[in-house]
């Protein structure tokens, strides 16, 4: 029993070793660091993103450019500045709309049938300029995510959690195309 105990705590040792080795190779090479930021920019600009969406909250876009400042300061080792950053950002909320789905039957053909849940989907187009690297930039780049719910729901009651659910995966989808070019 003790062999076998001791060939089970050799096997942790070597693996810990690896991980530890792994680690110190991967954040000195300076390529990917474990902040999630694949870039040598110490800076990044952003304007605030113009909501320019038929519909939706009328103070979208700041929130949605106060998420992302958030993010990028929580995961990343860059510094959020005014103007000139090594890294810029900019764009607009394209579309924020509603989506009858789910269509239900009636029964009866002279009878317009409704839809047991709708969409909410939000677009927004980005530009991202990288001055260190211009091949990692992009212009007018389109991210979309939608929510669905049910009819049931009055929708003003959950739009900001839908809204702020839609924001979390493009702030990270934009992230990752832009600062941590996945």
């Amino acid at each position: 029993m003790i062999w076998k105990n001791n060939t089970i705590a050799s096997a942790q040792v070597k693996a810990f070793t690896l991980v530890a080795v792994l680690a110190v190779v991967l954040q000195g090479c300076g390529v990917y660091s474990f902040n999630g930021s694949a870039t040598q920019a110490k800076t990044i600009s952003m304007s605030e993103f113009y909501n320019n969406a038929d519909l939706g909250p009328a103070n979208m876009g700041q929130t949605f450019t106060n998420d992302l400042k958030n993010y990028l300061i929580q995961n990343s080792n860059l510094s959020v500045i005014t103007d000139n950053g090594e890294l810029q950002m900019d764009g607009e909320i394209t579309d924020f709309r509603l989506t009858p789905i789910a269509p239900v039957a009636t029964g009866d053909q002279g009878q317009f049938s409704n839809a047991s849940s709708t969409r909410l989907t939000i677009t927004i187009k980005v530009t991202y300029v990288n001055t260190l690297d211009e091949t990692m930039s992009f212009k007018d780049k389109s991210f979309s995510f939608y929510q669905d719910f049910t009819n049931d729901q009055n929708f003003t009651d959950i739009e900001e959690r839908l809204t702020k659910d839609i924001f979390a995966r493009l702030v990270n989808d934009i992230y990752n195309a832009s600062v941590a070019n996945w």
